[in-house]
């Protein structure tokens, strides 16, 4: 199987960023997405968590505000199963790039881009905002020297576990000579559109990196809200999302998770490809869309952190354009 034909420089792009979190997730949802994307048609990128699996930390969120509602809301335990839950607890956590090499490498041969998502997704997305240079520098080269024992070539992009980053990181992808990546969010209203219809890709100042920002709400962050006095559902969460895209003529990033929409979430996400395929969208990669918006002039904003509707804690979100030097706002 192969991917679309490379993306038209016109037309709205829906770009489909996949992020990998877990072994079971490697194992079983990546088939999956594999198998529904090319029937589809569709392109995308996957983001591999390469090092060991270590779910169960995340237990530990369990003081954080908002935790216990957003996980009585979106099925925790089915989604990820108990044995996941229990690796780094109960149980060792396996090491996925080296137990599923095989499964990484046959997403680049059916034809999608592949990146970076972390190392240790628990400890990267828990620790990573507070660091140091020599762990963060640490983390993320233990990542890239795996993807490259996979894959025989290092990583074209990353995209940072729970969207949690430090200025380490966002110095270490300029160091890796990536040229685009997905680190952060766009903010969004309680009904999950945008706040600002014109956010989208920028740098940060002093970097070469183009920063793709997620601008569409997750399946987790909408299942079980009440949402203009209507409680979202299986039933009813495509139709939602469908929403806020129609007649945007815009271009937009989706996060997807392959531990829910490659396995008991595939159906809302097959809904998903063929309503934004009728919408008139490209479901396009992270490559497809830099190389729409290389050549375009960008902002540069500065790193900020936010609460989005239905997710608890802070996460990397566009600061305030950064004025240039030699330049004023007025």
């Amino acid at each position: 199987m192969t991917q679309a034909s490379p993306i038209p420089p016109q037309g709205p792009l829906l770009t489909l960023k996949i992020d990998v979190d877990t072994y079971r997730g490697t194992r079983e949802g990546v088939p999956n997405l594999v198998r529904m994307l090319s029937r589809h048609g569709a392109c995308a990128t996957f983001l591999f968590s390469l090092g060991p699996d270590h779910t169960g930390w995340a237990l530990r969120r369990a003081f954080n505000p908002g935790f216990f509602k957003k996980v009585s809301r979106t099925s925790v335990l089915e989604h990820y199963g108990v044995k996941t839950l229990m690796y780094g607890v109960f149980l060792p956590g396996p090491d996925i790039g080296r137990r599923c090499a095989d499964e990484m490498r046959s997403v680049e041969a059916a034809g999608f881009e592949c990146g970076i998502h972390t190392w240790d997704h628990v400890r990267w997305q828990d620790n990573v905002r507070s660091s140091s240079l020599s762990w963060t520098s640490h983390i993320m080269r233990c990542a890239e020297d795996r993807f490259r024992q996979v894959f025989g070539r290092p990583a074209n992009t990353h995209g940072a576990a729970g969207w949690q980053m430090n200025e380490h990181a966002f110095a270490e992808h300029d160091a890796a000579g990536y040229a685009y990546a997905s680190d952060g969010r766009a903010m969004l209203g309680e009904d999950g559109a945008l706040r600002d219809a014109q956010a989208g890709p920028y740098r940060l100042p002093g970097s070469r990196c183009v920063q793709l920002p997620t601008t569409l709400p997750t399946l987790d962050e909408l299942l079980g809200r009440s949402i203009g006095g209507v409680t979202i559902t299986t039933a009813n969460i495509a139709a939602h999302l469908l929403g806020l895209t129609a007649g945007a003529g815009r271009d937009h990033v989706y996060t997807l998770h392959a531990e829910l929409e490659g396995q008991k979430l595939g159906p809302i996400f097959e809904q998903l490809l063929t309503g934004w395929k009728e919408q008139g969208y490209q479901l396009a990669s992270m490559a497809d869309y830099y190389e729409k918006i290389k050549d375009s002039p960008l902002p540069d904003r500065s790193v900020a952190w936010g609460e989005l509707p239905g997710r608890s804690g802070e996460l990397i979100v566009p600061g305030p354009i950064a004025v240039r030097p030699g330049e004023s706002r007025g």
